[in-house]
């Protein structure tokens, strides 16, 4: 056992190890729900097999020394050299390979059920959602506001809440589902989105906006690192900052064939789009830096993880902590 051991936790560093390099794409909920059922095997292993045995085999050397001071005792010799209680203990101790296998099962479980459920922490790696979340900010999501999901599959057992507009929510690339997105939910099933010369609409109206002055966009990626125009945008029932730069225009073009691609109507002016039922359509607060659904298409319901609520850290920048608008 103690090679089987060995021989899994070789698997476990390659397969860090390749993730971390970048030679494969790492999938977090599964590695969790793998290591959970493993350990769990070891520790309905330990309990009833290992440790009982290890008991047995202690009760066994305890009573033949037992036996062996009462038959000398019985020949008269009183003072008996050696005492098992050292190797009794020695027998009872975990071996290191359940020690680091079935010892940690607890602690997996809670973490498993609580990432699978509850809340899971992300790190914002790009700039799409500037000035709203910046790179570096660590923030948590609930997994639960929008129903419970079975963990790997991502299905959803049990219904919550439902997306609403200005939402800001992570979900899986429809493009690459193993890979996470956050973008903020700017269409709801049934509502016609557009985004023509920079200005959104929905259901043919315009979204309002009031201009906020400047925002230095520190994002090293193209078209950032300078003074860009915010502005704060009405979406639904949420006030929430963007940037849109006058400048920047650019022809808005499909990138990937997607689902209900006939949907949406692409001119010089930008796209519009009626969002399927059972769809979202997503878009990055940073409008001239971010690859969103106006370009690889609608997010549907069965990708979405949870709704980002709070950043938690930014070690650049403690300020950064407090809720998601």
């Amino acid at each position: 056992m103690s090679a089987l051991t060995g021989l899994l936790y070789a698997a476990l560093i390659a397969y860090l190890g390749g993730w971390y390099k970048g030679y494969w794409n790492g999938n977090f909920s599964l590695l969790l729900f793998v290591l959970t059922t493993v350990t769990l095997a070891y520790w309905l292993a330990e309990r009833f097999h290992f440790q009982p045995a290890r008991e047995r085999a202690a009760e066994t050397l305890a009573a033949n020394d037992a036996k062996r001071r009462e038959s000398l005792a019985a020949q008269g010799i009183q003072r008996v050299d050696g005492d098992v209680e050292g190797a009794r203990q020695e027998i009872l101790r975990q071996p290191w390979w359940l020690d680091w296998t079935a010892g940690l099962f607890p602690v997996i479980l809670i973490v498993f059920l609580l990432r699978s459920f509850m809340f899971e922490p992300f790190k914002i790696p790009s700039g799409s959602m500037v000035p709203t979340l910046l790179i570096g900010d660590l923030i948590l999501v609930n997994k639960y506001h929008y129903g419970i999901r079975l963990p790997v599959i991502n299905k959803k057992i049990i219904s919550n809440n439902d997306v609403k507009r200005g939402d800001v929510v992570v979900f899986r690339y429809p493009q690459n589902p193993s890979v996470d997105y956050i973008k903020r939910a700017v269409g709801l099933p049934g509502d016609e989105v557009a985004y023509l010369n920079q200005k959104l609409y929905l259901n043919g109206k315009l979204v309002p906006t009031t201009s906020e002055g400047e925002f230095f966009d520190d994002d090293p990626s193209p078209n950032s690192m300078r003074f860009r125009p915010r502005f704060t945008e009405k979406l639904g029932d949420v006030d929430h900052q963007i940037l849109v730069d006058p400048n920047a225009q650019g022809r808005i073009g499909k990138l990937y064939d997607f689902p209900y691609n006939e949907n949406c109507t692409y001119t010089i002016e930008g796209v519009t789009c009626k969002v399927p039922a059972g769809h979202y359509f997503m878009m990055g607060d940073n409008r001239d830096n971010s690859q969103d659904s106006r370009f690889w298409g609608f997010v549907p319901d069965e990708n979405i993880v949870g709704r980002a609520f709070v950043v938690w850290m930014n070690f650049g920048n403690l300020k950064r902590i407090g809720g998601i608008k």
